[in-house]
């Protein structure tokens, strides 16, 4: 069974080295400039996974219910993860990956 755990802390993006705040309204999984995440959770907001790759976003989807949808993939271990995006994420890295443009390297610091 799934559960939550509100995780909700500021912290600096390992890929493209931005200081990335708080949501305030849910856990903050992902930086809100190159979308890219640390495979760290198993369950929301536990930080209990030892993989620690980068979830680097291969595909935007949308939904009526939560909006879009990031597709991501493990860089280590190749595990497919999907995360609803937040209010303050880029849309125009949205696009990017949505239209196939998006290149990690871009975002790198």
């Amino acid at each position: 069974m799934k559960t939550f755990e509100k995780n909700d802390n500021e912290f600096i993006c390992r890929v493209c080295g931005k200081l990335v705040p708080e949501l305030k309204y849910t856990s903050r999984d992902h930086c809100n400039k190159c979308l890219c995440s640390i495979h760290i959770d198993i369950n929301p907001g536990d930080r209990a996974n030892t993989c620690l790759g980068t979830l680097i976003p291969i595909e935007v989807s949308t939904s009526n219910k939560k909006g879009y949808i990031i597709k991501y993939r493990c860089d280590k271990c190749g595990m497919l993860h999907n995360n609803k995006s937040a209010e303050d994420d880029s849309f125009n890295t949205i696009l990017k990956v949505m239209n196939q443009t998006y290149s990690v390297n871009n975002y790198k610091k």
